[in-house]
C-alpha cells in the first residue's frame, strides 16, 4: 500500500501531520515546538537547550525515573534535540506501542520544572558548555556566528554561555516556556504504521487543554558586511579556519542547487577541497556546506589543517571558491544528485526518519513535500543553476574565522 500523507489542526491550533504506512514494521512519533536559539533575549541564552533537558525530569505524574523506565517498558528508542530554530522530542517504537509512546511525550510535554530539578540541571548544562569549550572548531563556529550576525538573534549559543546559564532563573524559564511551548507553535509528527484518526483522537484528549498564544518570530534576514577576526588559543596546536557566507533559506528552492554546490566545493571525498587539501597532504579536514534556516541561510567553508599550512591551504581554498562556478560539470552535478538522492531515499526507507524529516518540514514550511517531489527538486539541479546559485550567493560580503596556536 502507498504511503498516505494525513494533516489534522485541532481547535487549539495543534497541528498533527503523519505519512501513513500499513506495510510498515514500525511506527514513529515527534512533538516538534518551533522554537530555539534564535528564539531567546540575548539574557536567556540557552533557555531552550536547558528546558530539552527539564522536559525528561519528570511531571505532575511522572518522575524521571518513570519517564525512563516507561519508555523502556515499551523498548522505545526516544530522544531529543535543540537548535537554533526548534526543539524536538521523539520516539520510534512498534506499532501497538505508539499509543503509550504518544502519551509519554504528550505527557512530557507539560513538564513540572521543579526548583530542585532546575539548581541540578543548571550543573549538567554548564558541564556541557565547559565540555564544548574544549572543542576548537566548535569554538570557532559559535565565535564567528556572533561576529557574522551580530546583534542578530542567530548569533546566539544553543547552550548559552557561562554567565546566562548561571544567572537564569526558574521563573524565567517558566515564562519562556509558557509562551513558546504553545499548542500553535507545536506539530506532532507521525510515521510508519499509524491509525491516524485513533492517533488525532487520542492527541486531542491529551493535548486539547493547550494554550494558544500565537508566539511569533522575526524571520527576516540579517545585514552582513565583510569581517575577518583571529583567535589564539594555548589549546590548540593545529589551525582552523572558518568562512561564513549567505546562502538560501529553508523557504528558497535554490537550497537544492546550493547543496549540490556545496557538494563540488567541500564534499566528503571526490571534491574540489578533498583533491586540492587533503589528498596532497596540506590539511586533514576541507569542508562546505549549507545551513538552511527560517529566512535566510548559511554557506559555511571550513579548512583544518598544520599551523603552518595556514596561509598555504586557505589560499588555495580561496582559489577553489573563486574558481566553481567556471569549472563545475555536468558529470560533477549527475554525480552530486546521485549521491544526495541515495542519502534522501535512505533516510526516507525508515518511519523513524520519515517522521523526522516531515516534522521539520512542516514546522518549517507548513507544507507538505513528498519523497518523490523532493527526489525531483534534486534531479532538478543543473550545472546552470549551481551557476546562477554562485552568482547570486557569491560567498560575499562574508565572515572569515581563524583560531590558531598561542605561539
Amino acid at each position: 500500500m502507498a504511503i498516505n500523507f494525513r494533516q489534522e489542526t485541532l481547535a487549539n491550533g495543534l497541528t498533527v501531520v503523519a505519512e501513513c504506512d500499513e506495510a510498515a514494521l514500525t511506527a514513529s512519533v515527534g512533538f516538534f515546538v518551533r522554537t530555539g536559539a534564535r528564539d531567546e533575549t540575548p539574557g536567556l541564552m540557552g533557555v531552550s537547550h536547558f528546558l530539552e533537558h527539564m522536559m525528561f525530569k519528570g511531571t505532575s505524574k511522572r518522575s524521571a525515573d518513570d519517564v525512563n523506565r516507561d519508555f523502556d517498558d515499551i523498548g522505545a528508542r526516544a530522544n531529543a534535540y535543540t537548535s537554533a530554530e526548534m526543539t524536538a522530542f521523539h520516539a520510534a517504537v512498534l506499532p501497538e506501542h505508539l499509543p503509550k509512546a504518544t502519551e509519554i511525550l504528550a505527557d512530557m510535554m507539560r513538564p513540572a520544572l521543579r526548583e530542585a530539578d532546575f539548581a541540578t540541571e543548571k550543573c549538567v548544562i554548564l558541564e556541557e558548555i565547559a565540555m564544548y569549550e574544549d572543542d576548537p572548531m566548535w569554538v570557532l563556529y559559535e565565535k564567528c556566528l556572533e561576529q557574522h550576525y551580530g546583534a542578530h538573534p542567530l548569533g546566539h549559543r544553543v547552550l548559552g554561555t557561562r554567565e546566562t546559564i548561571a544567572t537564569l532563573e526558574a521563573e524565567q524559564m517558566k515564562g519562556y516556556f509558557g509562551l513558546r511551548y504553545s499548542a500553535d507553535n507545536t506539530v506532532v509528527s507521525m510515521a510508519g504504521r499509524v491509525d491516524f484518526d485513533a492517533a488525532c483522537k487520542q492527541i486531542e484528549a491529551l493535548c486539547g487543554a493547550w494554550a494558544r498564544t500565537q508566539a511569533g518570530r522575526d524571520n527576516r534576514a540579517p545585514a552582513a558586511a565583510d569581517l575577518e577576526f583571529e583567535l589564539r588559543s594555548e589549546k590548540v596546536n593545529r589551525a582552523y579556519t572558518l568562512l561564513l557566507a549567505a546562502g538560501p533559506g529553508m523557504a528558497d528552492p535554490r537550497r537544492y542547487a546550493a547543496f549540490v554546490a556545496a557538494q563540488a566545493l567541500g564534499g566528503a571525498d571526490n571534491s574540489r577541497l578533498h583533491w586540492s587539501l587533503i589528498e596532497p597532504g596540506l590539511a586533514e579536514e576541507a569542508s562546505a556546506g549549507l545551513e538552511p534556516h527560517d529566512g535566510d541561510g548559511l554557506l559555511q567553508v571550513l579548512v583544518a589543517c598544520d599551523a603552518k599550512h595556514q596561509v598555504e591551504a586557505w589560499e588555495i581554498a580561496e582559489r577553489e571558491i573563486a574558481g566553481l562556478v567556471d569549472t563545475v560539470t555536468v558529470a560533477d552535478v549527475e554525480r552530486i544528485r546521485a549521491k544526495v538522492a541515495t542519502g534522501v531515499t535512505l533516510s526516507g526507507e525508515r518511519p523513524e526518519g520519515r517522521m523526522h524529516r516531515l516534522g521539520r518540514q512542516w514546522l518549517a514550511l507548513r507544507a507538505y513535500t513528498t519523497l518523490d517531489e523532493e527526489l525531483e527538486r534534486i534531479n532538478a539541479v543543473s550545472v546552470d543553476s549551481v551557476r546562477a546559485l554562485m552568482a547570486a550567493f557569491p560567498l560575499r560580503p562574508r565572515t572569515i574565522g581563524r583560531l590558531l596556536p598561542a605561539s
